[in-house]
């Protein structure tokens, strides 16, 4: 069996050490991660949220959103349907995630994304 030369230098977990599942990709610090399966994996939408909100998602996220990371300083607000209408999950700013957006009735149905200074239950 061939080793991996990554494979060779990882330490042995701990009993306080915490893996990440082996398809999951991080979401980069100053973006909105939006991944097509729960708890973060499979390859993500990643959305800088300076860049504004997006009315319309592209296809290979839209209506396909599973989980969300929120590493950006401002809050990510997913919604159901275009244009920002519909049901929606607010996550906030800094770190916020959830992990599985069916506690939300929203898995699957991503369809756009607002960023802005508001915070979550504003």
């Amino acid at each position: 069996m061939a080793v991996s030369p990554l494979s060779r230098h990882r330490p042995a977990p701990t009993s306080s050490a915490v893996t990440a599942p082996r398809d999951q990709i991080r979401c980069p610090r100053g973006f909105v991660c939006i991944y097509p399966e729960i708890h973060f994996e499979d390859q993500p939408y990643v959305k800088r949220a300076t860049d504004n909100s997006v009315r319309h998602l592209p296809d290979y996220i839209r209506g396909k959103g599973s989980s969300v990371i929120n590493n950006s300083s401002r809050t990510a607000r997913v919604y159901q349907k275009d244009n920002h209408f519909g049901r929606h999950v607010c996550v906030g700013a800094d770190g916020g995630t959830i992990a599985d957006l069916r506690s939300y009735q929203l898995n699957d149905t991503t369809h756009s994304l607002k960023n802005d200074t508001t915070p979550c239950g504003a």
